[in-house]
């Protein structure tokens, strides 16, 4: 197994892939945190680069029977720079993982009968980007798709904040609302009646009384600025989750969490355990 002792070139690089995101998609990469997020990475089969852990470090069985028996290829690292790379102020990560990034096609969503997705329109916090890829888990969502000038889907905090639901659904990112339409139009071509509902404050329907119940793209706006005009002219509908209280709006991530459990409660939930897409 190869050792890093230095802040040489390969430590360099992946210190970069924490905060620049140009070098993530140029090289392809990302670091993945975290006990769970690497053991679903492991579980649904994510292209995982390298597993780096401390050097000279006692390590649970469960880092070393990933280092074991995963296959993907082992570095030791100084305690000190795995510090650095883990973003954390107690000791160093047992395990950090090297990610390969996924690939951005919305055909990766599938054209089931009962499809329903999330479109999230220029999301600028990588926090919203990764809470809302865990509700569309937990609610049975086919995927998410990111639209826009946005945050990073593989920024640390959004791969932090989808708790390793990134390593289940799939999420993919598109420069613009004109290619989800482009991609629903070749859904709708197949048979799919797929429509777009979109949520505003102001939309003309109280979500309650949306079907939700066949195929769907959910569009959240977003987070000062709501929904792009071009959405607001592709949605079929839009809808309004009624508020109370001081608030003038709900924040996007809240929003789309919100829309997901109607949509779920009109199909009947998914089971628990439901096996991955």
């Amino acid at each position: 197994m190869r050792r890093v002792s230095t802040r040489n070139a390969q430590f360099q690089t992946w210190q970069a892939l924490l905060a620049n995101r140009n070098k993530r998609q140029k090289l392809g990469e990302f670091l993945i945190h975290g006990v769970r997020p690497i053991s679903l990475a492991v579980q649904y089969g994510w292209p995982l680069h390298r597993l780096l852990y401390p050097t000279d470090a006692r390590l649970s069985s469960w880092a070393k029977d990933l280092i074991r028996d995963s296959g993907v290829p082992a570095i030791a690292v100084d305690p000190e720079l795995l510090h650095e790379l883990g973003e954390r102020d107690s000791a160093p990560p047992e395990l950090i993982a090297v990610g390969g990034l996924g690939p951005d096609d919305p055909g990766r969503l599938g054209t089931a009968p009962d499809l329903l997705a999330v479109a999230f329109d220029r999301p600028s916090s990588p926090g919203n980007i990764g809470t809302l890829i865990r509700s569309a888990d937990a609610f049975g969502a086919s995927g998410l798709i990111v639209t826009g000038h946005a945050a990073d889907v593989y920024d640390p905090k959004t791969v932090r904040a989808s708790t390793g639901s990134l390593f289940r659904l799939p999420v993919v990112r598109v420069p613009s609302p004109a290619d989800v339409l482009a991609w629903a139009e070749s859904l709708r071509g197949k048979g799919v009646p797929l429509r777009i509902v979109g949520t505003d404050e102001h939309g003309a329907t109280p979500v309650a009384d949306c079907d939700l119940t066949g195929p769907v793209l959910l569009v959240v706006g977003n987070e000062t600025t709501g929904m792009s005009t071009r959405w607001r002219e592709i949605c079929d509908e839009t809808v309004a989750i009624p508020i109370g209280g001081a608030a003038s709006s709900l924040n996007a991530a809240s929003a789309g969490t919100l829309m997901l459990y109607e949509a779920a409660r009109q199909r009947g939930f998914p089971a628990a355990g439901t096996p991955a897409p």
